[in-house]
């Protein structure tokens, strides 16, 4: 038996990601999305690590760049969750009387 290609597996972790990603995001009701995207950014972090595990695992190019893809947005992802938690923190400032 011979033994599977790093590449399918890192293309496989890859899907396996978008679509567990996509499902998380989907389900949370809107009233708690903002709330939650500070969680949303330590996972983001964690799945960063992970690409970049994959991909310097890997000897094709198709594999690394599908790993530098995967650590690019997720970093799009942990910014914009930072951008959109402090957005929302704003709201809730009292306004100072002029």
């Amino acid at each position: 038996m011979d033994a599977i290609n790093p590449t399918i597996i890192n293309l496989i972790i890859f899907v396996l990601a978008i679509y567990v990603g996509y499902h998380v995001v989907w389900t949370v009701t809107p009233a708690l999305h903002t709330p939650l995207m500070a969680v949303t950014n330590a996972v983001s972090a964690i799945i960063i690590v992970g690409a970049m595990l994959a991909a310097g695992s890997t000897e094709s190019t198709l594999g690394k760049g599908l790993g530098v893809l995967a650590v690019a947005l997720a970093a799009v992802n942990v910014f914009g969750g930072f951008l959109v938690t402090q957005r929302m923190l704003e709201m809730f400032k009292k306004k100072e009387k002029k």
